[in-house]
């Protein structure tokens, strides 16, 4: 007999929205949470700089919003952006009460005040940090919390495998019921109803070859709300973080923007500087620009890398400020307090997702989605340094608070159908599972890149089509494994950033093709919404807006 669970809020990703979710539902829901792997292990744990926030008396919400609209190339959403930035104080002072430790210094008149660091695209010093391990801090502090919690229970080693809807059970409402989930640990699918669910698992950079995420990050949340007729917007945003660590035994280690922020220059192989030359911010231009110039370079080159220095700096405040990367880097036989940093540009953030409004609502009742999974408007083409954090916490407080209007009229679906294996057979061609992934994520490296043309996303169209079919069949024929279902997603995604960057006929923010290779100053700037199928002629559709 299969598993079946009841909850009034299904949050699917453990990471800061996640949890932030859930522990402002809990004391009035019975929450759960699904995690892929253990409940802190996402992007949340790994992120180093900070959350940007207005906490200085010379700064303002006004020069915040205005270095974000700035930033996002013209697509922000200015009520999206604002809405955030006037909830980063008191978002703040939530996590200072949840137990967060953010580091101090000792200000002019001998008094304690929090240290505030610069980063690319801020005007001034904003970000507030917990030494350069933020997301480690913030993750821990509120999954200890979760994990107390008498009314949260928490599902680890279990992946979502799709959205059950209203649709697909031939209801007239295409309101989200809940989702099968499959436990890895022991292979089952259970089922899971909800009145509410939630979808926090994060972006989809692992799509390409070169990433600063963890493995998780597969865009599963956005492929479900895909699957189940969401509309998705500006997947061709795929923002480069310009400096992740260049050494062959390491994967996936980000040197923060902070070391810019505190003085770090970039260097070619023979010392001299050149962000100045591609913009007069030079090294705290905003990331875009700084992943292609370091791209410029190491095409025109030859060069396998670029190299951060901070070395100017005192050892003392190298190690003080820059604690995990020093010994991360030196355990690699790196002393960043007395040689450069090698680094190279990588997938980082995916600035487009599932379209919401300002409460976290998809266009189906019943889903939400928040954090990177989602679209809000907030990031426009290109996401500023620290907002993620920001965002992705204010838009979760912002979707429980809506859930807490809606639980008393929304009612709970006691019995959704089995999960149906009795037309698959375990595979024994696991091989197929892994080529596949390799190809999809080399090709969408080699094309869809940093820099794109015409031709290269032709070609990616035409090898995610191919692979889309090729996975559909073996997913319709076998049962369901984690890589399966990671792989099953990824596809859905690259085939929506590819259509996205194809409909997109200008270079803009993160968008970057050389054969538009301005922005077109002839039309209003727009965002790239895709619509599902059924979207376009269900007259009964109430879509979201931000």
């Amino acid at each position: 007999m299969q598993a079946q669970f009841r909850f009034d809020v299904l949050v699917i990703g453990g990471g800061a929205a996640g949890l932030t979710l859930a522990l402002n539902l809990a004391d009035q829901a019975k929450v759960a949470i699904i995690s892929k792997k253990n409940l802190t292990e996402g992007c949340t744990l790994y992120a180093q700089g900070g959350i940007s926030a207005v906490l200085d008396p010379s700064d303002s919400i006004d020069n915040h919003i205005n270095d974000t609209i700035k930033a996002g190339a013209g697509l922000c959403d200015p009520s999206a952006v604002r809405y955030a930035v006037e909830r980063g104080q008191s978002l703040v002072e939530w996590l200072i009460d949840q137990g967060v430790n953010f580091t101090e210094e000792t200000a002019v008149n001998g008094e304690q005040k929090f240290h505030l660091t610069r980063e690319g695209g801020h005007g001034q010093r904003r970000v507030i940090h917990a030494a350069d391990a933020t997301g480690h801090a913030v993750e821990t502090t509120l999954a200890a919390q979760v994990l107390a919690h008498p009314n949260i229970t928490v599902f680890e080693q279990h992946i979502a495998v799709d959205l059950v809807t209203g649709r697909k059970l031939g209801h007239d409402s295409n309101a989200c019921l809940g989702a099968y989930v499959l436990d890895r640990e022991h292979g089952k699918v259970v089922t899971m109803a909800a009145r509410f669910t939630v979808l926090a698992t994060g972006g989809a950079s692992k799509v390409y070859l070169y990433t600063t995420n963890p493995d998780t990050s597969t865009g599963d949340g956005i492929a479900m709300a895909w699957r189940a007729q969401c509309r998705i917007a500006n997947m061709e945003f795929n923002q480069f973080h310009p400096t992740c660590l260049y050494h062959p035994n390491v994967k996936s280690f980000l040197i923060t923007e902070a070391v810019r922020g505190e003085g770090g220059k970039l260097l070619l192989p023979d010392g001299t500087r050149f962000m100045d030359r591609f913009d007069p911010q030079a090294e705290l231009a905003p990331r875009d620009i700084v992943a292609r110039a370091i791209d410029h370079e190491m095409k025109r080159l030859g060069i396998p890398c670029v190299f951060l220095d901070i070395s100017h700096q005192p050892a003392s405040f190298i190690t003080n400020h820059f604690p995990t990367i020093y010994q991360q880097c030196l355990k690699h036989g790196i002393d960043i307090t007395r040689e450069p940093i090698p680094v190279v540009p990588a997938a980082h953030y995916t600035c487009g997702g599932v379209v919401t409004n300002l409460q976290g609502e998809t266009d189906i009742p019943h889903l939400y989605a928040i954090g990177e999974t989602a679209f809000t408007g907030m990031h426009g083409a290109n996401r500023m340094a620290s907002n993620s954090l920001l965002e992705c916490m204010v838009f979760a407080l912002a979707a429980s608070k809506d859930i807490l209007r809606k639980k008393s009229d929304t009612a709970l679906v006691t019995t959704l159908p089995a999960w149906d294996e009795s037309r698959v057979t375990d595979s024994d061609e696991e091989v197929v599972v892994s080529h596949n992934w390799e190809e999809l994520r080399r090709f969408m490296w080699d094309y869809v890149g940093i820099v794109r043309t015409n031709k290269r996303l032709e070609r990616a169209k035409h090898r995610v089509d191919l692979l889309a079919r090729e996975i559909e069949e073996y997913y319709g024929n076998f049962r369901v494994t984690n890589d399966l279902l990671e792989l099953r997603n990824l596809v859905v995604v690259a085939g929506l950033i590819v259509e996205s960057a194809m409909r997109r006929t200008e270079s803009r923010g993160l968008h970057y093709t050389l054969d538009f290779p301005t922005p077109d100053g002839t039309l209003p700037a727009h965002n790239t919404i895709l619509i599902p199928a059924f979207f376009q002629c269900a007259s009964a559709a109430t879509p979201a807006t931000s």
